[in-house]
C-alpha cells in the first residue's frame, strides 16, 4: 500500500493492509504519541443481512492518514441472541473514556434491542487497555430511567468529572453527570433542545470546548438519511445553550456534505485544529441531495401526519400530531436506494472559527501539516 499524505473527505479510505476502514459512529483516543480510531465494524451490514454491526473495531496511526487495523476490541457475541453484543441487539455509537483514578478504560454502547420500537438501553464495559479485552460491567441500563439514544462522553480536563450527553429518544437532549468510576450516572442532569419528535429531535451529539466555550454539534433524526447539522454554544456543560445554526453554510443541499458528524477531535499538537469526524452512511446518494426536511415534510403530508412542517416544529405551536411514522418512509427510501452501510465512507473536515462560530468548509483534500 502506498502511504497516504493527506486527508481526502468522502473518498474510500483503506487501512494499511488495503481493507476498507470500519470504525463508524466512532471517536479518536490519543495516548503516548499514538492515535486510536475506533467505531462500529460494519463489514457485514450488507442489505438483507440483518446485522446492525459486527463488533467494535480499532485502528492506530501516528499521522491521522495511515491506519493499522488492531482488530475487534469488542467482538460480537454470536451464540447468545440475548447478549447485548449480539448483532440482533443493534449496538452502535461506542465511546471510550480513560479513568485516571481507576486506571480503567470505560466503554459505553447504545443498544436498540431486537425490536424496532423498544426502549434504547446502554451497556458499559471496562478494560485495562484501550485495545481491550473489555468486560461488561453493566447491561440493560436506562440512565435516569430514560430511553437513551445517540450520545457523547466528555471528561473535564481539570476536575476529571465526566458528562454524558444523550438523546432522550425522540424528545430532548440530556446532560447527565457520571459517577467517579464513569460506569453509571449520579442522578444530576439537565435537559436541552426539546422538540416534538423526528425529524426535528436532535441526535448524534458531539461536544467540544474551545477558549472556555462549550459547543455541541447535533443532527436531526432521519436515520441514515443525511440532514443539516446544528451547532450550539454555552458557558458550561449544563448550558444554557444558544443555537448558532448550521456549521456547513456553503453546502447548498443542507445535508452536512451528505454526512453525519460523530465527534469533534482537538489535535493535541496543534494550536487550534479541531477536526469534525463524520460518516457518509449512504455514499450512493446523489450529490444534489434535496433538503431532507423538505423531503420529510412532503412524506409526512402524504401520510397525513399533521403539523410536520419545519416552521411549526421549530418556532410555532403544534397540534400534537406524531411524526414517528415518517421513519418508516425514510427507511423505505433508504432501502430503495440500496442501504448498504458496509460501504459507508468518512468525511473528516477541519473547523474554522468566525467570531467564535464554528464553520465547516468543504476541502477535496487537506493536510494536518498545514495548521500551526
Amino acid at each position: 500500500m502506498t502511504a497516504r499524505l493527506s486527508n481526502r473527505p468522502g473518498q474510500t479510505w483503506l487501512d494499511t493492509s488495503g481493507n476498507r476502514i470500519q470504525a463508524h459512529g466512532g471517536s479518536i483516543h490519543y495516548e503516548d504519541g499514538v492515535f486510536y480510531w475506533y467505531g462500529e465494524n460494519k463489514e457485514k451490514t450488507t442489505p438483507g443481512s440483518g446485522n446492525r454491526h459486527w463488533g467494535v473495531r480499532a485502528y492506530s496511526s501516528t499521522d491521522l492518514y495511515n491506519w493499522d487495523d488492531r482488530g475487534l476490541i469488542i467482538p460480537p457475541v454470536l451464540d447468545d441472541p440475548s447478549s447485548p453484543l449480539h448483532p440482533a441487539q443493534k449496538m452502535d455509537r461506542p465511546h471510550i473514556l480513560f479513568n485516571e483514578a481507576t486506571g480503567k478504560y470505560v466503554c459505553w454502547l447504545k443498544l436498540m434491542g431486537e425490536g424496532s420500537h423498544g426502549a434504547q438501553r446502554s451497556t458499559v464495559l471496562t478494560a485495562d487497555s484501550v485495545l481491550g479485552p473489555y468486560e461488561i460491567v453493566r447491561a440493560g441500563l436506562e440512565p435516569l430511567g430514560m430511553s437513551a439514544g445517540d450520545f457523547d462522553l466528555v471528561i473535564d480536563p481539570v476536575t476529571k468529572k465526566a458528562y454524558y450527553y444523550f438523546e432522550k429518544v425522540h424528545t430532548e437532549l440530556i446532560c447527565a453527570e457520571l459517577t467517579d468510576d464513569y460506569t453509571d450516572v449520579t442522578g444530576e442532569f439537565s435537559t436541552h433542545f426539546p422538540h416534538p419528535g423526528p425529524p426535528f429531535t436532535r441526535e448524534a451529539p458531539a461536544h467540544f470546548e474551545r477558549h472556555g466555550v462549550h459547543y455541541l454539534v447535533t443532527s436531526g433524526s432521519t436515520g441514515y438519511f443525511p440532514n443539516f447539522s446544528e451547532v450550539a454554544s454555552a458557558p458550561a456543560y449544563h448550558g444554557p445553550w444558544t443555537v448558532l445554526g448550521d456549521p456547513h453554510p456553503d453546502d447548498p443541499s443542507r445535508t452536512s456534505f451528505r454526512s453525519q458528524i460523530s465527534c469533534v477531535f482537538k489535535h493535541p499538537h496543534k494550536k487550534d485544529l479541531y477536526i469534525a469526524l463524520a460518516d457518509r452512511w449512504l455514499p450512493q446518494l446523489p450529490e444534489n441531495m434535496p433538503n431532507v426536511y423538505d423531503v420529510v415534510a412532503s412524506m409526512t403530508q402524504d401520510r397525513r401526519i399533521p403539523d410536520a412542517s419545519p416552521t411549526k416544529a421549530n418556532g410555532g405551536s403544534s397540534s400534537g400530531g406524531s411524526l414517528s411514522d415518517a421513519g418508516d418512509g425514510r427507511a423505505a427510501m433508504a432501502a430503495g436506494l440500496g442501504e448498504n452501510t458496509a460501504i459507508a465512507d468518512y468525511v473528516w473536515l477541519p473547523i474554522r472559527f468566525a467570531d467564535e462560530h464554528p464553520v465547516i468548509d468543504w476541502h477535496d483534500e487537506w493536510r494536518v501539516e498545514d495548521y500551526d
